[in-house]
């Protein structure tokens, strides 16, 4: 791991030794991070979870390095932002994919649990994981899993809206998730308290909702105790990601 302008690159390692470079970037108003996972050699490429507003950095990014971005993947359909997945799709000639649970007719792409995407020279498995939402889906690359909202970092998405299911939740993290190897990396959607990955093998001892000294129903009367106030933009960026940020896809800045 380095640190670059402000990023946070990573070296993900297939099986065959071969290596991608994943760069974290950050959305400081939502705490939302995105990826930029690609292959150094050939440059195919996908991101994770844009956000309008860094519209301008993400396209600066792809465009600098040189990326043949093939995919935009999104975890879930998000309530704290707006994607600007249909905006990079039509600038650079991406397809949208999303959870087929969303049924969104604006994604190129509804993937199915268990579904391979193939690049040139790797492929991303997909891993329905919904609890947060019904929409959520994981994905796992080189020995890491991109997890949205379903697990974070000592912590996980609430689970009282968009058809959220604290027993589901439990049940995609510890019949999934956690069945991946022990030093398989988590890198979330969010992070709150300035964390930037895990590992499974982590989360496993020392997540205090999800973690294996938990059973599940501590976890979901923990998720029932929350009592958190709705995200203050989820009115309006539900409905734009709904149409994966079509209506609005110019940048509101940055």
């Amino acid at each position: 791991m380095v640190g670059v302008r402000g990023l946070l690159i990573y070296t993900l390692t297939m099986k065959n030794f071969r290596e991608l470079e994943c760069h974290q970037l950050f959305d400081q108003e939502s705490s939302t991070f995105t990826y930029l996972i690609y292959d150094p050699i050939d440059l195919d490429g996908v991101l994770i979870d844009p956000v309008r507003e860094q519209l301008s950095r993400d396209l600066s990014l792809v465009n600098e390095i040189g990326v043949k971005l093939r995919f935009v993947l999104e975890t879930h359909i998000h309530a704290d932002h707006i994607t600007s997945a249909a905006a990079i799709g039509k600038k650079t000639g991406a397809e949208i994919a999303v959870s087929s649970a969303a049924n969104l007719p604006c994604a190129d792409r509804l993937l199915k649990d268990g579904e391979e995407v193939s690049l040139k020279s790797f492929k991303i498995r997909c891993m329905a994981t919904p609890g947060h939402t019904s929409t959520c889906m994981s994905y796992f690359i080189a020995g890491a899993v991109f997890s949205g909202d379903t697990l974070l970092i000592r912590g996980c998405g609430r689970t009282d809206f968009q058809e959220g299911s604290a027993t589901e939740l439990f049940k995609s993290v510890r019949e999934k998730l956690f069945s991946l190897p022990d030093d398989t990396l988590v890198f979330p959607a969010h992070d709150y308290k300035g964390f930037t990955h895990s590992s499974i093998a982590l989360e496993k001892r020392f997540n205090p909702r999800l973690g294996l000294q938990k059973s599940q129903i501590e976890f979901e009367e923990i998720m029932a105790q929350l009592k958190l106030d709705m995200p203050k933009k989820i009115r309006e960026a539900v409905p734009a990601n709904l149409q994966c940020g079509k209506s609005l896809d110019a940048p509101a800045g940055g």
